[in-house]
């Protein structure tokens, strides 16, 4: 995990091809499960780590959003859970 940091720190994917085979021969099933992952989708986690854009902001909004419907379980209504998430959006901007 150490390399994969290094990797995003400098923003070179040159170790990429190699690191998931490393992660394969650890006797974590974890780390194996997400060394097939990269392998598999192995172009878009090299745009990942060598360009400055991510999805950050938006992976919280629909986290949050995932979180709230879990919460209510679908017992109220779109309006309450439409409310729900502008007020977590915006404690959100007040809270990092």
């Amino acid at each position: 995990m150490r390399q994969f940091a290094a990797m995003l720190d400098s923003r070179d994917a040159g170790p990429l091809p190699d690191w998931p085979e490393h992660l394969a021969a650890s006797r974590l099933s974890t780390l194996a499960s997400r060394a097939r992952a990269i392998r598999e989708d192995q172009h878009a986690v090299v745009e990942g780590v060598t360009t400055p854009f991510n999805s950050g902001v938006n992976e919280i909004r629909i986290t949050d959003l995932k979180r709230q419907k879990g919460i209510m379980a679908w017992r109220a209504g779109v309006l309450l859970l439409h409310d729900r998430v502008i007020r977590v959006a915006g404690l959100r901007r007040r809270y990092p």
